[in-house]
């Protein structure tokens, strides 16, 4: 598979990982659109949410617990910050590994931007 998020959960890619575990990696996206930019993805190649099957919902809560997680230690829990998965290609989806983006540490603009 030439998966640019399965390499970086293999290791096979470098990246600024700030957390993994058997499910789930988190790393700093390369293309930061907010002081605080991270990625959270699951190690098992799910293309996006319209693909997510039974199975997968384990790992999929375990996203959301470890941006919870993210977001304290990052500094961003208090002040606010913005969790976003973007489906398929209208939503802007570049990379077809389902993953969230955890935004935050200065003030965001409109969640719907028309760029």
């Amino acid at each position: 598979m030439d998966c640019i998020f399965c390499k970086i959960a293999q290791g096979s890619i470098p990246s600024n990982k700030i957390f993994e575990n058997d499910k789930v990696v988190a790393f700093y996206d390369i293309q930061p659109a907010a002081p605080v930019h991270a990625l959270i993805i699951p190690r098992k190649h799910i293309e996006s949410m319209n693909d997510v099957q039974e199975e997968d919902w384990e790992d999929i809560a375990e996203i959301h617990r470890v941006a919870q997680k993210l977001a304290k230690d990052l500094g961003v829990a208090e002040t606010g910050y913005r969790l976003v998965n973007n489906c398929g290609k209208d939503s802007g989806q570049v990379v077809f590994h389902f993953h969230f983006h955890l935004l935050g540490g200065s003030k965001l603009g409109p969640a719907n931007s028309q760029e």
